[in-house]
């Protein structure tokens, strides 16, 4: 009994410790966002794979990604693309993009301007996500905290 007491006392120190101030609802934000009620707004995700092309020849790979990284910060730039990133080595994908549109046709015509995607070295499965519509700040405040 007395160590569910400590336990108790324990979790609700923890809470009261670890817990985020409460934040006012910004409804001009929510509305910049595209948010709805919820704070969450419709993206679609893009899980990268090989493509139908892993033969190609270096100089050609090379140009492909030289040409998928520009095209990265493209369309990070233009605000459609809210997030990418590689993921670790494994044997079905690559990286993945979050493009910042409603639909998947949206998102195979922004997936379509990638050069590897066009060279044939990448690919990509689209799918959609209803996530939190504050994603798309995360451009902005990883360019606070790079120093690339």
């Amino acid at each position: 009994m007395r160590l569910n007491a400590l336990s108790l006392l324990a979790t609700a120190m923890l809470s009261t410790t670890v817990a985020s101030p409460s934040l006012a609802y910004d409804a001009a934000l929510a509305e910049t966002l595209g948010a709805d009620e919820h704070g969450m707004k419709m993206y679609a995700l893009v899980l990268l794979k090989p493509g139908p092309r892993q033969d190609l020849a270096k100089e050609d790979r090379d140009r492909a990604f030289a040409g998928h990284m520009a095209n990265i910060n493209r369309l990070s730039g233009s605000g459609d693309l809210v997030f990418a990133g590689p993921l670790e080595r494994n044997d079905r994908y690559r990286g993945i993009f979050v493009f910042n549109v409603k639909t998947s046709a949206e998102a195979e015509a922004l997936l379509a301007t990638d050069p590897a995607v066009q060279a044939g070295a990448l690919a990509g499965d689209v799918y959609l996500l209803y996530g939190s519509a504050a994603l798309q700040q995360v451009t902005s405040i990883h360019r606070s905290i790079s120093k690339d």
